[in-house]
């Protein structure tokens, strides 16, 4: 049996710049015990695996390459791979606090029907650049923002869960459920999502608990190619695709898809003329609006290939 108490595992695609970074802020962590590091390189064409092999020295970095496309096949291959029962995920472009695994493995073993804690995310923004006006605290959650506040909170709403960039799961849960839908979750260059709501879902529904750990802090660094009107647009499309297709697989496919998208579009528009003085509340609430016309296509395509299908 592993004496591995907790397996930090990075999943990366073509992020040789920030990944560096990311496994230094594990490999330095304040624990005390024994853990392991796993880079499971997602198809990279860049130099990710150099940036492994420099710290190949360090017996807890183990790389993995998965060529098939997709963050949820390279999340279900980290776990297979893990040797302990608490993962712990972080993003290729994330820091992670000195404290951050000992705090989440320390919340598992204090609560053995805990599934999912994750914890407080913070925002690098590049050099030189300050947050944009027309980004409000909401659009801010798309770019990695998650703050519940400075308290232990027990998740209750999917809306709520930990962000995936500072996420950990049970790996006994997580084989319960049948591991990160393919489905769901980053594909290239796609923007697929929603695949860690739809596993508190899966928690909740079979009465584990999600935890919000504040101190578990990770910063997130903001990529300059994001700092686009034209980016939050696209993050919202597929924003949409998802929520579509989360709903299809949940079973509530169908003509309703499309008077719930309907609706909500026009709310998102009728909001974004209310607030066109306000930049930041205008731009939101355009980009919801954006999200509901990917909702409807999805649902759209949906139904026409069920009746392609009859």
């Amino acid at each position: 049996m592993s004496d591995i108490q907790i397996s930090a595992i990075i999943c990366t695609h073509n992020r040789d710049t920030y990944l560096g970074a990311a496994i230094d802020s594990l490999l330095a962590q304040d624990f005390a015990g024994n853990f392991e590091v796993l880079v499971v390189d997602n198809g990279s064409s860049d130099h990710t695996r150099e940036v492994v092999e420099q710290r190949a020295t360090d017996s807890r970095l183990k790389y993995i390459f998965e060529p098939t496309l997709g963050l949820s096949v390279a999340r279900n291959t980290g776990a297979k791979a893990a040797n302990a029962e608490i993962l712990a995920y972080l993003d290729d472009d994330a820091v992670a606090s000195p404290s951050w695994l000992k705090l989440l493995l320390s919340a598992y073993l204090s609560n053995p029907q805990l599934a999912i804690a994750g914890g407080k995310i913070t925002l690098l923004w590049p050099p030189g650049i300050a947050p944009p006006k027309w980004i409000s605290t909401e659009l801010a959650g798309n770019l990695g923002a998650y703050d519940l506040g400075d308290q232990l909170v027990y998740i209750d709403k999917p809306g709520l869960t930990p962000r995936g960039l500072n996420y950990s799961i049970r790996s006994s849960f997580l084989r319960e459920v049948g591991g990160f839908d393919l489905q769901l979750g980053r594909v290239g260059k796609n923007l697929l999502s929603n695949e860690e709501l739809q596993m508190t879902e899966f928690a909740l529904q079979r009465h584990w608990q999600v935890a919000y750990i504040p101190e578990a802090l990770v910063a997130h660094n903001v990529a300059p190619e994001r700092i686009k009107p034209s980016w939050f647009l696209n993050r919202g499309w597929w924003q949409g695709i998802s929520e579509c297709y989360r709903e299809q697989q949940a079973g509530k496919a169908g003509i309703s898809q499309l008077s719930r998208g309907s609706e909500r579009l026009l709310r998102g528009a009728y909001k974004a003329l209310q607030y066109i003085l306000d930049p930041a509340e205008c731009f939101d609430k355009l980009v919801y609006a954006y999200c509901q016309i990917g909702y409807l296509s999805a649902a759209i395509q949906g139904l026409l290939s069920k009746s392609h299908q009859k």
